[in-house]
C-alpha cells in the first residue's frame, strides 16, 4: 500500500500503535514519557487521549502524527507501518493521510491566505481536487470564505484549521487541546465540528482535558504515566 492509497472496506484502522514507548534525553539519564502503549482509531469515531498534565497525551499525538518517532514500537497509518519508512517516505504518508491541529489557533493558519485559499493550499500539498464548499458549509463557515484568520474568532479559527487539516481526505485528524483557550460556546462548536468530520470518515484523535470533548468521544484511552489505565 502507498502512502496516500485509500482504505478497503473492512481494512486496518486509520491509525494504530503498538508496543510504543518513548524517553526524551536529559543531560544524567532518560526521562519516560510513553510506557508499551497500545491503541487503534477508526475511521468515522472520535477517539479522546485524557489525563492529568505530563501523563504523556501530546507526546502520543505527536507520535501518532508522526511528527516525531518512538524509541520503541510501531505506527501504522492506513496499515502502512510508518515508523519504517524513511524521514522522506514519513513527510509524504504525513502530508497525504494526516491532519494536525495545535492547540493555539492562530498557530494553525497562515495570515495572509484566506479561509478559501487555505483548502486551496491543502488540496495542492495532498494532491487532490479542489477542495469543495461543502467542508465549510458542514463545519458552519459557509459565510467565511474570503475572511483572513485576523478577521476570524478564535472559535472560527479553530474551524477553519480543522477544515485545513481535513481537505483533501486524510485518513486521520489529529488535534491537541482544540478547545483549551475556547470559551464554551466556540469549545462546544468545535467538539460538533469534531463529530461532523468523523461523520464524513475521518478517524478524528483528539487529546483534551475538557469535560464535555470527553463525554461524547466514542472511544475514550486515559493515560496514567505514560501508560493506558
Amino acid at each position: 500500500m502507498t502512502p496516500n492509497s485509500p482504505p478497503a472496506p473492512g481494512s486496518s484502522p486509520a491509525l494504530r500503535c503498538a508496543g510504543l514507548t518513548h524517553h526524551y534525553p536529559a543531560s544524567d539519564h532518560d526521562v519516560p514519557a510513553l510506557h508499551d502503549v497500545a491503541l487503534s482509531a477508526a475511521r468515522g469515531r472520535v477517539t479522546a487521549l485524557v489525563g492529568p498534565s505530563g501523563s504523556g497525551k501530546s507526546t502520543l499525538l505527536r507520535i501518532l502524527a508522526c511528527l516525531d518517532r518512538p524509541t520503541h514500537g510501531t505506527v501504522e497509518v492506513n496499515g502502512v507501518d510508518a515508523t519504517a519508512l524513511s524521514a522522506r517516505r514519513r513527510r509524504q504518508l504525513r502530508r497525504h493521510q494526516l491532519g494536525y491541529v495545535f492547540q493555539n489557533p492562530i498557530d494553525n493558519l497562515l495570515g495572509y491566505l484566506t479561509v478559501e485559499e487555505h483548502l486551496g493550499l491543502a488540496a495542492r500539498l495532498r494532491r487532490t481536487g479542489p477542495a469543495g464548499g461543502e467542508l465549510l458549509d458542514a463545519l458552519g463557515l459557509a459565510g467565511r470564505r474570503a475572511h483572513y484568520p485576523r478577521q476570524l474568532s478564535g472559535g472560527e479559527q479553530q474551524r477553519v484549521a480543522l477544515a485545513f487539516a481535513a481537505a483533501g481526505d486524510p485518513a486521520a485528524l489529529l488535534a491537541d487541546e482544540p478547545t483549551a483557550q475556547l470559551d464554551r460556546a466556540s469549545a462546544h462548536l468545535v467538539g460538533e465540528a469534531l463529530h461532523r468530520l468523523a461523520s464524513l470518515g475521518h478517524a478524528v484523535v483528539v487529546a483534551t482535558h475538557d469535560p464535555e470533548l470527553t463525554a461524547v468521544a466514542d472511544d475514550v484511552h486515559e493515560l496514567v504515566d505514560g501508560r493506558i489505565a
